[in-house]
């Protein structure tokens, strides 16, 4: 009998826990749940219980009287005013449900001015419950009284025994059978003193993470799948920023027909959707790709995925693998919150992975799992971070779905953790996700012309993370790892010169520095595009995570890296200026960064004069007029010479046959090698640059001038890289004058090399490194275009046609 009692005491200590505690703590949990057993096995205890299929958020007070549950009502009621259905159940989270940020804020305001509860915004991304807010304010001490309006409301729209009662079953269990509850693995974190707060996770959050981890104990045990590349794949996520970009990896580089899970109320909604999101990507939609994809209309937060038991249970015995990407990415909001899709979400995937036919799991994680402020290494076989360290709910959240499937493993699932760092934009079309972290900071960067001291910033291109990630899916070799693909990390310096490079001279900060600053640019300036960031940088919990993020180490990518070789793909390479080019073109366009200007102060300039003479274009005369120039071509950035090939051009032209006074360049630009340099006439002549000013007289007549430096196969090539043929003529009508000016031999090295000057704010390093990209991409270009023509003399003598062309007489 005492064996019996104190069994069914262990089964309803089980239970509990499963609920997320019954109000007990870790401690008192653990000890209960170790209470009476042997000293030989302190671990586990045999319990045969069902398995849930979600699990509850653990109940942290006392029960709360009839007033929490009408405040309860109030809130989803004033909550459901902001959501796409128009309501909201008491025990549904807020977010989950539809609600933003922005109108977060705008609920916190309706409460305290309707209900009189002051809440703090942060609680609200903590646990977006009403009834947990209720609980919360309740527990606090906080007293309101209802509004007649909002009285009539207060009776729960589900009955209080239905909102507590243990959900259906999750796994389904053909018979009960004894399962253990194990040990934590990180011992508990002490409460946050109040002199230290945000420095540990709260004890709410921990009781519920460990309670989580239960749930993949109780997960079926598989046999290994086939080792054979995947063929019938199902995608969740397939509508963010990175799961698009993997289906059409996946339909690239496999025969596969992949099945994308999309929360849709309907099929036909499901496919607009997906649809949509993948054109807002700049990626095809096409009949192709819509005959290789199933859409399923489903839910990754409900029990199984919100899919019938008959399509459950097809899906369980064909598919061959299950790639999860879907994921709550969202930095201000608390493990409450985002349980339900970052970690049970998880554990639904790895439970239909068990079913059935044994396949394996692909589970997008991310490089937060070691977002702990002081870690010392992040290599893809090193130990997470503590638990108890992690502060952000976002940072929790993936932690505990890794961890979970680390313990399914031991089920003999087939697990790959695919972890990602900062996601940048694609490096050919300049796609990006507006809400990534990484986007946000950079557009910060560019648009406020500061960056806070950091050590890495672990960041890779779209399309490179995408492509790796489909390589573990379709090589069973790869299958069962961990890889970190993070690319090769950047440092401050970099970041800085790819920046300057770019034409935005950036100034360093201590990160407090930094972001007080940039607090008060936004709301000085406020920008929509990034009012997420602001967002975050007023969030306690979310400054956590950019602590982590900017004084982590760098990723290790050893396992990836091989992966990457053995199969031939294209190495990782730094997420520099040059990758990052279209994502900036893109960012600009959308208002969330700005590109270097025409306007914008020059940052290197040299000086040009040249000397010559002109004549009238129609033979009126012989007389040759002088002519010459005074010019300074300046950079304002190296974005310019990369994408437009130009250099900007001030100065005067003095030319007595146009104006006895000289003339002021209002505009000029100069081309290098414009059009790639097509040849003209034959190929016997190459473009090398091309002058285009706007000028004005002394009497505020306005005049063009166009001129043109080509390269010929001869032997004069010092000339060549000095004459500029030139033409001229009033603004709206054809050339009067042409002629020829030259730089004179003895000032072009001691103007144009010797005399580059660079903007005083730069560093010497700075200096010398503009000084050094502009002349060796300069060379490079007329190298280029000199051997251009030389290049077609030799092809025409190597010719071994019998009948010359014209131009072969004329040689």
């Amino acid at each position: 009998m005492r064996d019996v009692n104190e069994d069914a005491g262990r089964r309803s200590v089980a239970e509990s826990i499963e609920r997320g505690g019954g109000g007990l703590s870790v401690t008192e949990l653990l000890a209960r749940v170790t209470a009476g057993t042997t000293t030989a096995q302190p671990q586990t205890v045999p319990v045969p219980v069902p398995v849930p299929a979600s699990v509850p958020a653990p109940v942290l007070v006392s029960a709360p009287g009839p007033d929490v549950d009408g405040l309860a009502a109030a809130i989803a009621a004033a909550a459901g005013r902001y959501l796409p259905e128009g309501r909201l159940s008491p025990d549904a989270d807020f977010f989950d449900a539809g609600g933003t940020s922005v109108h977060a804020v705008e609920l916190v305001a309706e409460l305290e001015r309707d209900l009189g509860m002051e809440l703090d915004l942060d609680d609200v991304f903590a646990d977006a419950r009403p009834v947990s807010l209720a609980r919360r304010w309740a527990a606090a001490g906080g007293t309101t009284t209802l509004p007649t309006t909002l009285a009539a409301l207060a009776a729960p729209a589900v009955p209080r025994a239905q909102v507590a009662a243990a959900p259906p079953s999750l796994l389904p269990l053909p018979a009960p059978r004894t399962l253990p509850i194990p040990a934590p693995r990180t011992t508990p974190a002490p409460t946050a003193t109040p002199d230290a707060p945000h420095t540990r996770a709260c004890r709410e959050d921990l009781d519920q993470i460990l309670a989580d981890l239960a749930l993949a104990d109780r997960l079926p045990f598989t046999d290994v799948p086939e080792p054979l590349p995947p063929r019938r794949i199902l995608l969740t996520g397939a509508t963010g920023f990175l799961g698009s970009h993997m289906l059409l990896d996946l339909l690239r580089h496999s025969d596969a027909h992949v099945y994308c899970l999309v929360r849709a109320v309907d099929e036909e909604a499901a496919v607009a959707r997906l649809g949509e999101q993948l054109r807002s990507y700049r990626l095809p939609w096409s009949a192709e790709v819509r005959r290789r994809v199933t859409v399923l209309p489903g839910d990754i937060r409900r029990p199984r995925l919100g899919l019938s038991e008959e399509l459950w249970h097809t899906l369980a015995h064909e598919l061959d693998s299950i790639v999860g990407v879907a994921a709550a990415v969202d930095f201000l909001r608390g493990y409450q919150s985002l349980r339900g899709s970052n970690v049970l979400g998880a554990l639904t995937l790895a439970e239909l992975a068990a079913t059935g036919r044994p396949k394996p799991l692909h589970h997008i994680s991310s490089i937060a799992v070691f977002n702990e402020v002081g870690i010392t290494s992040m290599g893809e076989d090193d130990p997470l971070a503590h638990a108890d360290r992690l502060i952000a709910g976002y940072d929790q959240s993936k932690w505990a779905a890794e961890v979970a499937l680390r313990r399914a493993r031991d089920h003999g699932l087939v697990v790959s953790a695919l972890r990602p760092g900062g996601i940048g934009g694609h490096t050919r079309t300049g796609a990006y996700n507006p809400q990534d972290l990484s986007s946000g900071l950079i557009s910060a960067f560019g648009r406020f012309r500061t960056v806070p001291a950091f050590r890495y910033l672990n960041a890779a291109p779209v399309d490179w993370v995408s492509r790796v990630a489909v390589a573990v899916v379709c090589e069973p070799d790869a299958w069962g790892f961990d890889y970190n693909l993070t690319g090769v990390p950047n440092t401050l310096d970099d970041v800085v010169r790819d920046m300057a490079f770019g034409g935005m001279h950036v100034r360093v900060q201590d990160w407090d520095e930094w972001r007080a600053d940039a607090l008060v640019r936004l709301e000085t300036d406020p920008i929509p595009e990034l009012g997420f960031l602001n967002r975050v940088l007023q969030s306690p919990t979310a400054l956590k995570l950019c602590e982590a993020t900017l004084k982590g180490p760098a990723a290790g990518d050893d396992r990836t890296a091989a992966l990457v070789e053995a199969l031939g793909l294209p190495p990782a390479a730094r997420y520099d200026a040059q990758a990052q080019m279209k994502t900036f073109e893109s960012l600009a366009d959308d208002g969330l960064a700005r590109l270097p200007h025409k306007d914008d102060q020059p940052y290197l300039w040299f000086a040009e004069t040249t000397e010559g003479s002109v004549h009238p274009v129609d033979g009126g005369g012989d007389t040759e007029t002088p002519c010459s120039m005074a010019l300074t071509l300046s950079i304002a950035s190296m974005y310019q010479l990369v994408k437009e090939r130009r250099v900007d051009v001030t100065g005067e032209v003095r030319c007595p046959a146009v104006h006895p006074e000289p003339l002021s360049v209002e505009r000029g630009d100069v081309w290098v090698r414009p059009e790639e340099g097509i040849p003209e006439q034959h190929g016997l002549r190459h473009q090398l640059l091309r002058y285009r000013l706007r000028l004005r007289d002394a009497d505020g007549g306005l005049w063009w001038l166009e001129g043109h430096k080509y390269a010929r196969a001869r032997r004069d090539l010092w000339r060549q890289t000095r004459a500029l043929t030139v033409g001229i003529g009033r603004e709206g009508e054809p050339a009067t004058l042409a002629g020829e000016v030259v730089v004179p031999a003895d000032s072009y090295v001691r103007d144009q090399i010797d005399g580059i000057k660079v903007a005083p704010h730069l560093t010497g390093q700075e200096k010398r490194a503009a000084k050094l990209t502009w002349l060796a991409w300069f060379g490079l270009e007329m190298g280029r275009g000199l051997l251009g023509p030389f290049a077609r003399a030799a092809a025409d003598l190597l010719d071994l046609r019998r009948t010359p062309t014209p131009t072969e007489h004329r040689r």
